[in-house]
């Protein structure tokens, strides 16, 4: 092993699949394949990658399908869910929405420029992994591990992906403090390119449906400007 990080593709052409697993190789990135649901399944239950490409169009279950078994709480998946890159042919707006809530990271849909996928692929490593902070993050009764990636409210777990994590991170460390959605855009997306802004509000609206079950609610949107996660008053 060379301690490069490791991808799982899975994808169902044969061109396409080798295609990327070279071009990903030479990015410096250490790839394992998978040309079905099942097979991706099962090759993560065996490495661990540290971040899946997935196709979506795939023979046996789709991936967004994958994504949820893989986004379901296991036992021995208390280190964390790898992140996931959809990548497919369909760019309609509702299947974005429905990849994001299946648990993708990102989407890019077909035909890609393989330096943007590459980019891409750096950005979420960089934001669900990449730049780890000590010290657990408290803000009234939700508390944030980085170490364990684990994710406490109100003495309850709450499961998240890895952007979603990221993402309560970033509020969490900059709490008081009104972030716009262009900040949070670059700071938990990492984009070095035009990214939209919308994939924002998309994930704010996934966080308090997860975190903000009860009183008092602490994520909330400035209007005109962006979010901000307040303290409770005493």
């Amino acid at each position: 092993m060379t301690g490069a990080q490791q991808l799982l593709v899975v994808e169902d052409e044969p061109t396409l699949r080798d295609l990327l697993s070279a071009s990903l190789r030479l990015a410096g990135f250490e790839v394992v394949a998978a040309e079905s649901g099942t097979r991706a399944l099962e090759e993560v239950g065996a490495r661990r990658p540290d971040l899946i490409v997935l196709d979506v169009m795939l023979p046996d279950i789709d991936g967004f399908e994958v994504a949820r078994r893989l986004r379901q709480p296991h036992p021995a998946a208390a280190g964390g869910h790898p992140p996931i890159l959809f990548l497919t042919a369909r760019d309609a707006a509702e299947d974005r929405i429905s990849g994001l809530r299946a648990g993708g990271d990102d989407y890019v849909t077909k035909p890609f420029n393989l330096e943007e996928l590459v980019l891409r692929i750096q950005a979420v490593l960089r934001r669900t992994g990449g730049h780890r902070q000590d010290g657990l993050l408290v803000v009234g009764d939700l508390e944030l591990d980085p170490d364990s990636r684990q994710v406490i409210r109100g003495g309850r777990s709450v499961e998240l992906s890895p952007t979603e994590f990221s993402l309560l991170r970033v509020l969490m460390e900059n709490a008081g403090r009104v972030l716009s959605r262009e900040q949070l855009l670059e700071r938990v997306w990492a984009y070095d390119f035009g990214g939209d802004d919308s994939i924002v509000a998309s994930y704010i609206s996934y966080l308090r449906r997860k975190i903000d079950t009860s009183e008092p609610k602490l994520i909330h949107t400035v209007r005109g400007t962006g979010y901000v996660l307040r303290r409770p008053r005493p």
